[in-house]
């Protein structure tokens, strides 16, 4: 049998919604991006400053935040779960008639990270008010840099997972998107969320030359090419058809004039692929597809691997856990199991690799007629997702002790 709650769900006051609101609003117009946020970091250091027995370490090498709020009667032996907010926002020229438009040229928060930040703050603070009566350990992540891959990585490098002095039991996240789900509705699924993501810079080396001799030269332009043609080839051939994969040859830069072979041709690749076993192999087999048609050629293939994005999954246990504080939180009928995944990737990703948890995708409600994707100019992200995310996080915490976490797929 499932247990059912045993307290009744933290929600968002009036005075709170409007406080976090106002922080939504300033950090929409003041977009940061990458590890550098010292502005982002600023704002919600004072948003949690009048707050009381709180555990807090910023970053070294990035603008993180990493805050501890400790159960009463605080041991070894007190559950610690992760709540997660990303901060980044993404070099985008913002197209929404909003009040709180971003001020940056160039410079937008196209992926709701404002929200999410806001949201953890929410999170904070309610747990905060009635941290007399909980039962467990929190770590509140606020991190950069989740669009430049490198965010959650180096905050684990950088000791998050042993801040709390003890083993981490749970880590939940959530991500509000922009014209692709119902507003106000959950999303989420065991095992496989989001498709893993590699990035490869290839630079083919030949020897430039005159354009009327090209037997002269070693042309690497018609080498880069027969490698973009190969990588069709192999999702094909060296992959099942229940095995999905994803290359894209999304940019391809050499020479400089019609009758000049140049010495150089320049490949960006994107891999993406939804099991760690296929992430690996696919990784291996497009550098060994680009080194063999480049020595096919006499000419060089050197690769270079930016920071990847691992395969993002949700553990079942857990997820079964936050369908359950969604239904308490929200209502029954507020989530769906995704079919699935998306194969768009996430950095939360490193956290799940290490610890058991969940992350849950909400839909927001739209402002005005601007309702696109995600990474549009478009995107748009109404207020009434702040509380989600807030109340979504502050109970994957607040409801730990009063709803089994061990539930059978039939109980979902």
């Amino acid at each position: 049998m499932t247990a059912e709650p045993t307290a009744a769900p933290l929600t968002v006051s009036d005075e709170l919604r409007a406080f976090l609101r106002e922080l939504r609003h300033d950090l929409h117009e003041h977009p940061e991006l990458g590890t550098e946020l010292p502005r982002t970091q600023a704002k919600v250091l004072k948003a949690i400053s009048d707050l009381d027995g709180l555990e807090i370490t910023t970053g070294e090498r990035q603008s993180s935040i990493i805050v501890i709020l400790r159960a009463p009667d605080s041991s070894a032996d007190t559950p610690l779960v992760l709540l997660r907010g990303d901060m980044d926002g993404l070099p985008v020229e913002e197209n929404v008639d909003i009040p709180w438009a971003s001020k940056i040229p160039g410079r937008m928060h196209a992926c709701g990270h404002d929200i999410h930040t806001a949201g953890l703050v929410g999170a904070l603070r309610m747990l905060h008010k009635r941290r007399s009566e909980l039962s467990c350990d929190v770590l509140f992540m606020f991190q950069p840099a989740e669009e430049a891959y490198v965010g959650a990585k180096w905050m684990i490098e950088d000791g998050l997972l042993e801040a709390g002095g003890k083993p981490i039991e749970a880590a939940f996240g959530a991500h509000v998107y922009s014209g692709m789900f119902a507003p106000r509705t959950w999303h989420l699924r065991p095992g496989t969320l989001m498709a893993g993501c590699d990035e490869l810079r290839i630079v083919i080396r030949g020897r430039g030359g005159h354009g009327s001799v090209p037997h002269l030269a070693l042309d690497p332009v018609p080498v880069a090419c027969e490698i973009g043609v190969g990588l069709n080839t192999l999702v094909a051939r060296r992959f099942g058809p229940f095995e999905p994969v994803v290359a894209t040859l999304g940019s391809l830069q050499a020479g400089t004039d019609s009758v000049i072979i140049p010495e150089t041709a320049e490949m960006k690749i994107s891999l993406r692929s939804f099991t760690p076993e296929t992430k690996k192999r696919l990784f291996a087999d497009v550098q060994q597809l680009a080194v063999s048609i480049a020595e096919a050629h006499q000419m060089t293939a050197e690769i270079e691997a930016m920071p990847d994005y691992p395969v993002t999954v949700n553990d079942a246990t857990e997820t079964a856990y936050a369908c359950r504080v969604i239904d308490t939180v929200f209502g029954a009928g507020s989530w769906t199991e995704m079919s699935e995944p998306l194969t768009g990737s996430e950095d939360f990703s490193h956290v799940l690799a290490e610890v058991p948890g969940a992350y849950a995708l909400v839909g927001a409600e739209p402002y005005g007629d601007a309702n696109e994707t995600n990474h549009s100019p478009r995107a748009s992200f109404g207020d009434t997702a702040i509380d989600d995310v807030a109340e979504f996080l502050a109970n994957a915490a607040w409801l730990r002790g009063g709803v089994s976490t061990r539930l059978s797929a039939g109980a979902r």
